[in-house]
């Protein structure tokens, strides 16, 4: 069944890896420039008069059919300076995020690693067997693969009887079934399962070629390429041709359609979209390196059940980089595949629970009214989870308090300097004095985090817009002046 999607774009960034040695502790994720949506600088505000400003937006003729939640406390004394329908239900798009990474934070620990393992039956330079063991790490890439067969080969291995990748690490579905067919197509809802590879997503660039004729194909994954029968349509369009392109998936069969004009003057329109079978792409890919090393297959198969697997030696093994870093780039970057993982983690290191049931555990456990929150899934991609502002501004208060408050805080996007809020409230008294963290569904848009008050004390928000029909950068708008109005709070 074809469905027709929207385009998105998204920016995947490579890790730092070495094999079978544990990473440093501090290394550098890559910042994100977003669209500036700043509005006008802070201006002096007392506490009694923020409810008169906050509500001189939010009662604005284009919001009178638009859902506000809002609670504004300050983080020191948790004094409720405004709040606005704060204990209802809202989606909260990937607001829902901070939850994820509180509990993992908690339940993992800041220093915690996902581990691939390479098992070996038999003696080299003849194998029996060789598994590889995922266990859900969002960070693992092709470059990783080619170091795991670089040490095969100087351990003499020359030829593997059965290659087997072994994908039960994870007990849940890899595609959440309450997330929108829609954003099946791309990057920012890919499976999640056992097996990541290149965050499960591949890369395609459409060139436009003379007008009229066809664009042309490129991509950058030969692999990926192999998954799919591609039925591309796009045509060259005259100068100025509005860029139209767009992706429809085929849910029954590996079809994926491609229409739409793109400019003959225009630069080649690059799109990530989701890998349809993650395991069989990881286990072509694995096979494709080892190949490339002079290591022979006989034949390769996935597994679902490792229950009656020969366990055999550990050969080889990667470590992802410590939960800190994957939290950083779940909140900094807003990456969904990255929350999922680590959500799926969770359930995994707790004996097979839902993810959501940990989750929930290890947030009611902190403190977290329990029936503030109603969560299925840890990205915040689906439209059935249920969150409170309250609940948000309890996590955020809460967490820093705890031990993991430094490294949680520091995981989180910062005004006009990192992550999803770079390109917002520039040249404003919020830039640098916030640490938040964003979220945007179609209809949806959230801010929530800690905010820093030169002339008055730290304020913990939460802003959450509901059933809109204003634009997401309107909304953003409108959001940001409700925070650089709290940013003028000063004692009076």
């Amino acid at each position: 069944m074809l469905i027709q999607a929207k385009f998105w774009r998204a920016f995947l960034l490579g890790a730092v890896w070495l094999v079978g040695v544990q990473f440093p502790q501090q290394i550098v994720l890559a910042e994100i420039p977003s669209t500036n949506s700043s509005v006008a600088t802070a201006e002096p505000i007392c506490p009694a008069n923020l409810r008169e400003a906050i509500e001189e937006v939010i009662t604005r003729p284009e919001w009178r059919r638009s859902r506000w939640g809002i609670l504004i406390k300050t983080l020191k004394d948790g004094k409720r300076l405004y709040g606005l329908d704060e204990q209802k239900y809202f989606v909260a798009a990937s607001n829902v995020k901070l939850l994820t990474t509180a509990a993992a934070l908690r339940e993992l620990g800041a220093d915690f690693r996902i581990r691939t393992s390479v098992y070996a039956v038999g003696k080299p330079p003849r194998l029996k067997d060789l598994r590889v063991v995922g266990r859900g790490d969002p960070s693992l890439t092709t470059a990783q693969l080619k170091l795991l067969a670089q040490q095969l080969k100087q351990k003499g291995i020359r030829y593997i009887e059965q290659l087997i990748v072994d994908d039960s690490y994870f007990k849940e579905l890899p595609l959440n079934p309450s997330w929108e067919w829609s954003d099946l197509v791309f990057n920012i809802a890919p499976s999640v399962n056992s097996l990541i590879l290149n965050e499960n997503a591949a890369t395609i660039k459409l060139i436009p070629q003379q007008v009229d004729e066809p664009t042309q194909l490129e991509w950058l994954d030969s692999v990926a390429a192999r998954q799919w029968q591609v039925e591309n349509e796009s045509i060259t369009g005259p100068k100025g041709t509005k860029n139209t392109i767009d992706f429809n998936r085929s849910f029954t069969q590996l079809d994926l359609k491609i229409t739409g004009q793109l400019a003959v003057d225009q630069e080649a329109d690059t799109t990530t979209i989701a890998i349809p079978d993650p395991a069989r792409y990881f286990l072509e890919s694995f096979r494709q390196v080892l190949l490339e090393e002079g290591i022979e297959i006989n034949q390769a198969t996935i597994v679902k059940d490792s229950s009656a697997a020969e366990e055999g030696k550990e050969l080889a093994f990667v470590e992802s980089p410590p939960l800190i870093m994957l939290v950083d780039k779940a909140n900094t970057e807003s990456n969904n595949l990255y929350a999922e993982a680590i959500a799926k983690i969770l359930a995994t290191q707790s004996r097979d629970k839902a993810a959501v049931d940990v989750i929930k555990q290890s947030l009611i456990d902190l403190g977290v009214e329990a029936d503030s929150f109603k969560l299925v899934d840890g990205s915040g991609l689906s439209r059935q989870n249920l969150v409170s502002p309250e609940a948000i501004v309890e996590t955020l208060e809460l967490m820093a308090e705890s031990l993991q408050g430094e490294i949680y805080r520091n995981s989180l996007a910062v005004g006009a300097e990192k992550g999803t809020l770079q390109g917002r409230f520039i040249d404003t008294a919020v830039a640098g004095n916030l640490q938040g963290k964003t979220g945007t569904l179609t209809g949806v848009s959230a801010l929530s985090g800690y905010l820093n008050v030169p002339n008055y004390q730290p304020l913990v928000f939460s802003i959450i817009v509901n059933s809109t029909d204003q634009s997401s950068i309107n909304v953003r708008k409108a959001i940001d002046e409700i925070v650089i109005f709290s940013s003028g709070l000063h004692r009076c």
